[in-house]
């Protein structure tokens, strides 16, 4: 990658730091705390607290993790942290490794919690638990117990099994539970989080849609200068918003480069040059490169080498839409010197690119990118989520049919093809998609699901019987899911009438294709998209 890309928007006044201990809801703590209108970003536990202080946070939350405080290799922060005058919470084994470092009594007490437990607030005038019920439900997840709170920390929550499940220093602005505030199953959790963030750190929630566009159209004006930009859009709400943003920011010298690979699902062209022309009037330059690509993905089944051959080509198409829009401005025109992307937060995770991620799939964007790279990159949605994303649309003026289209990823059909893709599965694959996205339209499901890809399993031949005779066809999968990030994911219970409709029809009027099966996998273990 030739340089880093503009990132969100980092230079906001107030950043509260979640510094992840291997949490499975590290990014949703950060989540919750932008709920409150704070911008939040996750930190790994093994940055140092120099570094840590040194970006300036307004406040820090020491996430959750599956260690005990006190075995030998368990993950430890330098107590430094806590005598820098910054508001910190410490959240499960946060709140145990901030009462170690502080002279508390953490030990393996036999108090095991697991689930939904029922807590007893000892001081309901708190600093966190001001206008919360004395008995409430929080969601414990503990083997260890905290039996002492340090020195100048007032207990103010206890379980029947745990005498210090939470406690509070207003003097030092350092707090902690011993329970998950950030899951919904915490009854009170996001009212606790927010006492700390406008109580404890003194915070003001001033991290909206709108400060985001002002910040992110400064930052690109910036970045560009006097150049010029393309934006590779493929018709999703990500590279639309993104394409936005960057079009208010320098105008006429953004040109949207929209790639017809082959890979998109039917109408999809049609709808990027009629619905986002008109609502943005940026210009736009419509490239065929469906030979290209196709050529290029020819025998190839393995997913990751889908992945980075299709972010490869769309770099080499971009790369050749540079030179024909350098060429047609002549020597006086401007440098087409950046490229911008649509990439969202659970885009870098999934890459590998979070705190200590493992690589779980390259996004073309992201892992998939070729190293020899010329442009320079402006990613305005890099740390952000995706109902984020949308809400940014909104204040830009884009229209809902853009702002609320359900997500489909830019490598396309191409990932929903479990083997080889050939332009008949392709054309077989875009029919049945179709089908599934009428019926659900029409029935209302749109807003109600997340997304609901159609994968066809080329690979798979099942026996069949149509038209009184034996087919030998291939199924595809249904993967109707509920989400609000991606980062998580259940799958819907969709209607059984309209499932049956969205089946017949496929069976009937897709050739080769004589089954239809539902995928009834959450995230995890499952990703959204089969590859």
């Amino acid at each position: 990658m030739a340089s880093a890309p503009t990132s969100a928007p980092t230079s906001a006044p107030d950043t509260v730091l979640v510094v992840d201990f291997g949490a499975q809801y590290a990014q949703l703590i950060a989540r919750r705390v932008r709920e409150a209108r704070i911008y939040s970003e996750v930190v790994p536990s093994t940055m140092p607290v120099a570094d840590i202080l040194a970006r300036k946070p307004a406040a820090i939350i020491l996430s959750g993790g599956p260690s005990s405080v006190y075995a030998e290799d368990a993950p430890g922060i330098d107590p430094a942290l806590f005598r820098a005058g910054v508001p910190v919470l410490g959240l499960c084994y946060g709140f145990q490794l901030m009462a170690q470092s502080l002279g508390g009594t953490v030990a393996h007490t036999g108090a095991r919690e697991y689930g939904r437990t029922g807590l007893t607030v000892l001081r309901q005038g708190s600093t966190l638990f001001e206008g919360t019920p004395a008995e409430q439900q929080v969601w414990m997840s503990h083997g260890d117990a905290c039996s002492d709170a340090p020195a100048g920390f007032q207990v103010t929550a206890a379980t029947g099994l745990v005498p210090v499940a939470a406690f509070e220093d207003d003097e030092r602005r350092l707090y902690g539970v011993q329970y998950h505030p950030e899951v919904m199953h915490s009854t009170h959790g996001q009212q606790v989080l927010e006492h700390f963030l406008y109580r404890g750190a003194r915070l003001t929630p001033s991290w909206t849609a709108g400060s985001i566009v002002e910040e992110q159209v400064a930052a690109i004006r910036q970045q560009v200068g006097g150049k010029r930009a393309i934006c590779g859009l493929s018709g999703g709400v990500d590279s639309a918003v993104a394409a936005a943003l960057v079009n208010e920011a320098i105008g006429s010298r953004l040109t949207c480069v929209y790639v017809d690979h082959g890979l998109m699902r039917k109408g999809e062209t049609e709808q990027v040059e009629k619905d986002f022309v008109a609502a943005t009037g940026v210009q736009l330059k419509v490239v065929d490169a469906a030979d290209r690509f196709l050529n290029a993905l020819a025998g190839v089944s393995d997913p990751e080498q889908k992945r980075k051959i299709i972010g490869r080509e769309f770099i080499r198409v971009f790369e050749q839409a540079q030179a024909e829009l350098v060429a047609e401005a002549g020597e006086a025109g401007e440098d087409v010197a950046f490229l911008v992307q649509g990439t969202l937060y659970p885009d870098v995770v999934e890459s590998g690119g979070g705190t200590g991620t493992a690589n779980i799939k390259s996004h073309h964007n992201v892992g998939g990118l070729p190293e020899d790279l010329e442009f320079e990159l402006i990613e305005p949605l890099r740390q952000l989520f995706k109902d984020e994303v949308r809400m940014v649309g909104q204040e830009l003026g884009l229209p809902e049919e853009i702002v609320q289209r359900q997500p489909f990823p830019g490598p396309g059909l191409g990932i929903r093809i479990v083997g080889d893709i050939t332009r008949e599965r392709l054309d077989l694959l875009r029919e049945a998609d179709a089908i599934a996205r009428e019926e659900l339209s029409a029935a209302g499901h749109d807003r109600e699901i997340w997304q609901c890809p159609v994968v066809l399993l080329a690979g798979v031949r099942s026996v069949g019987v149509q038209g009184d005779g034996r087919t030998y066809g291939h199924p595809v999968v249904l993967r109707p899911v509920s989400s609000e990030d991606a980062m998580t994911a259940d799958w819907s219970r969709l209607p059984y009438d309209t499932l049956a409709k969205i089946s017949t029809r496929i069976t009937n009027e897709v050739p080769d294709v004589n089954r239809v099966v539902l995928d009834i996998t959450s995230k995890p273990p499952g990703t959204i998209e089969w590859e």
